[in-house]
């Protein structure tokens, strides 16, 4: 079984780490939940925020591009039978992120465990509604909203894993690159989706500024209309399970997951026109 946490008390990593005044403000945020009684949490396979950039550089139209692409590239059979095939299931929340600290989590977590129950979370994806928030884009403020998520939830995953997609660099916050020394800190591997309709450069920056920790990776798209099968490409990535870095064998796993990798092995390579991979931070899996 996935090792337990409860939630009684402020992460550990927490007060080794010095790094900017607004990291601090995550320390006191997640300080001010220490009077609650400690609780077990559920052990997953992976824990996942998938974080749609909502800055004013995307509008409506390009907004529900995003939404609709992750539905789509959930309902995908490959993606379905990855998250299908973990023994513990695959817990999974959507947040909305620009440029304050503020940001929206317009899917609660939810814990997928049948095809049943992805085709749920895919409709409320769909529903979600755009959240009002800045003007600007502020990704480092997007990896600390999602590291509270996860800090806060009812789970314990083998992994925690944030998803940042965007198609801007950052112009207001903390630097994501410090916001993302806190995350690999406390064991949380952050992957990127860069979409380059206004910066051919923006895959470049994903890959230095914001994704690390073991087997971090970078996919871009040249347009909001690629987004579902960059998605579906990334999904694929992060869900496969990586059965060499664990610290002992999780309940009920079996070869199952390998074997549909190896069966859908072809998302590695056959890339849709416009979408493209680029290897990150720590070991990578999959084709590059």
């Amino acid at each position: 079984m996935a090792p337990a946490r409860t939630r009684s008390s402020p992460p550990s990593w927490l007060p080794r780490l010095a790094l900017a005044p607004v990291l601090a403000l995550l320390s006191l945020s997640l300080a001010a939940g220490s009077a609650a009684p400690a609780r077990a949490a559920t052990p997953v396979s992976i824990e996942l925020v998938l974080a749609v950039d909502c800055s004013v550089s995307v509008n409506d139209s390009e907004y529900l591009l995003q939404m609709a692409g992750i539905s789509a590239a959930l309902r995908r059979p490959e993606v379905k039978r990855l998250i299908t095939d973990h023994a513990d299931g695959v817990a999974l929340t959507v947040m909305q992120w620009a440029g304050t600290a503020a940001v929206q989590q317009v899917v609660p977590w939810r814990l997928l465990r049948t095809e049943q129950d992805v085709a749920r979370f895919a409709m409320e994806v769909e529903r979600a509604r755009r959240a009002p928030l800045s003007y600007y884009t502020a990704p480092g403020h997007a990896i600390l909203g999602a590291m509270l998520l996860l800090e806060r939830n009812e789970y314990a995953g083998y992994e925690r894993k944030i998803d940042i997609s965007g198609d801007g660099r950052r112009n207001t916050g903390p630097p994501p690159s410090e916001a993302r020394a806190l995350a690999n800190a406390a064991g949380i591997t952050i992957n990127g989706l860069a979409i380059l309709k206004d910066d051919a450069g923006l895959a470049w920056y994903y890959e230095r500024e914001i994704a690390g920790g073991p087997g971090s990776f970078v996919v871009s798209t040249d347009t909001f209309e690629d987004f579902a099968d960059a998605m579906a490409r990334k999904l694929f990535r992060e869900l496969s399970p990586r059965m060499s870095e664990r610290k002992g064998p999780p309940r009920a796993y079996t070869g199952r997951a390998s074997a549909r990798s190896s069966a859908v092995s072809g998302m590695r390579h056959d890339r849709p026109r416009g979408v493209s991979m680029y290897s990150g931070h720590g070991n990578s899996s999959g084709g590059s």
